[in-house]
């Protein structure tokens, strides 16, 4: 079993409907050397009150100064792992081996990153189920050129991280534009499917025309190289 020290970087706002599920999946991972970080962005419901139950360590970042990149790259310098797994507040890990199968991925020094599979839940709308089954496959794989990688439940380097932190000048998509410029360092990105997580909502936002056209201007700079 892997040994490296991890830390647990959970982003949030007004979770109160998931976070104690999502730290109570976390807090009963197989691995046996972990930290969570949550930064919580000046959430008004009772998601801080939740987190309090829990031996977290609690970063804050106001509305003024979020950034999806910035709460991230806060999240991470208060950790002290040399593995980071990145979950949202939103998401449950299906099972105890979540941590493990993430860290299981680094084995060769080349990975940078892995990212796991996302599954709807019961009530998660049509749109949402649709998105989440065709975006996370069966089969795992290694990425050398394929950039598609997503921070809701991923794990990377925190020494790659030092190099390359998440770039806080992109409006979102910092997953996809950090994950091109991993790859541009000869490194590898592993998507593990039994890693897996439960996520309410899909990567389009159950057909969100806004984030559409967010992610849409985000990725036409990340493959003009202009970020």
């Amino acid at each position: 079993m892997p040994t490296e020290r991890v830390s647990v970087v959970i982003r949030a706002k007004n979770e109160e409907r998931w976070i104690g599920a999502c730290l109570d999946a976390v807090f009963h991972q197989d691995y046996p050397n972990y930290e969570v970080v949550v930064v919580d962005n000046d959430s008004t419901d009772r998601t801080r009150d939740i987190i309090a139950r829990y031996p977290c360590k609690l970063v804050t970042i106001s509305d003024a100064e979020f950034h999806f990149s910035r709460a991230l790259n806060r999240g991470i310098a208060a950790s002290n792992g040399s593995l980071i797994g990145i979950i949202s507040g939103h998401c449950v890990p299906v099972d105890e081996q979540w941590l493990l199968r993430l860290t299981l991925a680094f084995s060769h020094p080349r990975v940078a990153a892995a990212y796991g599979r996302q599954t709807p839940l019961p009530d998660s709308s049509p749109f949402d189920k649709r998105d989440l089954w065709t975006a996370f496959g069966l089969d795992r794989r290694v990425q050398v050129r394929d950039f598609f990688f997503h921070n809701a439940n991923s794990m990377i380097r925190r020494s790659v991280w030092e190099r390359i932190p998440f770039c806080e000048d992109i409006d979102g998509v910092e997953d996809r534009d950090w994950a091109k410029k991993v790859l541009g360092l000869n490194c590898t990105i592993i998507y593990e499917p039994f890693a897996a997580v439960h996520h309410y909502h899909g990567i389009h936002h159950n057909q969100s025309s806004e984030r559409a056209e967010r992610v849409v201007s985000v990725i036409e700079l990340i493959q003009k190289d202009q970020t």
